[in-house]
């Protein structure tokens, strides 16, 4: 876009540029929108271009915008590609939402076949990691880099029968706060979001006894997950957890 300086940082009246994977369902869909409320533009990816294309409308008839990226995150030189598309188009990316993420199989270790043990780690730790490699030159471009994971109470809380998911997501925490103290004297701010139980498909899939009516809504959880991407934000490297910001 015209009014993107290349290889500089990027002036702070201009819109933010947040790139959220697993966009178009969910928390990463209501991220997105909140983000476009806000007057961000939003960086959408996920796998189904028919429903990022659903997204876009809902984007625009905010009187925001996105750019749509239809990607599979265990296409490893697809994100490499990704990266390299945002320096040369954009020059800086400003917020980095890493959303999306896959439930796995729930049930026994011993059971749990090696297809879909590793796909699950694949995309919930793997991609974060070819991600953060890819966008970290484009976000140490802008003024005030953010970045936010979203990870589960099952790290804390490890249970049967989620041992691939909670494996990832324990890999995750402790990626990203290496990332975010090597990155302490600079810029980048990078922490982790804890949403809990959350109206969602995957929650749903994962729990299906449990009444939906009684847990917060993606857009309850998105409000404040978006704070994290913004210019004022300082905390870096922290777990933050939902219910504890709605409970005080």
């Amino acid at each position: 876009m015209s009014d993107v300086r290349r290889n500089t940082p990027r002036m702070t009246d201009k819109p933010r540029l947040v790139l959220v994977t697993g966009a178009s369902r969910g928390i990463g869909r209501a991220i997105s929108l909140e983000l476009a409320r806000q007057g961000s533009i939003v960086l959408a990816i996920a796998r189904s271009k028919a429903a990022l294309e659903k997204l876009d409308n809902e984007i625009r008839a905010l009187g925001s915008e996105a750019v749509l990226v239809p990607m599979d995150l265990k296409d490893t030189k697809g994100i490499e590609t990704l990266g390299k598309v945002i320096a040369d188009k954009f020059g800086a990316l400003d917020g980095f939402v890493a959303n999306a993420a896959l439930l796995g199989t729930l049930g026994p270790l011993e059971t749990c076949g090696p297809r879909s043990f590793e796909e699950t780690i694949q995309v919930n730790l793997t991609a974060n990691a070819h991600l953060i490699r890819a966008l970290g030159p484009c976000l140490h471009r802008s003024e005030s880099p953010r970045a936010v994971f979203i990870t589960s109470g099952v790290v804390p809380r490890p249970r049967a029968f989620w041992g691939p998911y909670q494996a990832s997501k324990a890999g995750l925490e402790a990626l990203v706060k290496a990332w975010a103290d090597e990155s302490e004297k600079m810029a980048l701010r990078a922490n982790l979001f804890d949403p809990g139980a959350v109206r969602t498909g995957m929650r749903a899939e994962a729990m299906p006894g449990e009444d939906p009516m009684t847990l917060p809504t993606p857009e309850d959880v998105a409000r404040e997950i978006v704070k994290l991407v913004a210019p004022e934000e300082t905390r870096t490297g922290q777990r933050i957890v939902y219910r504890d910001l709605v409970t005080h």
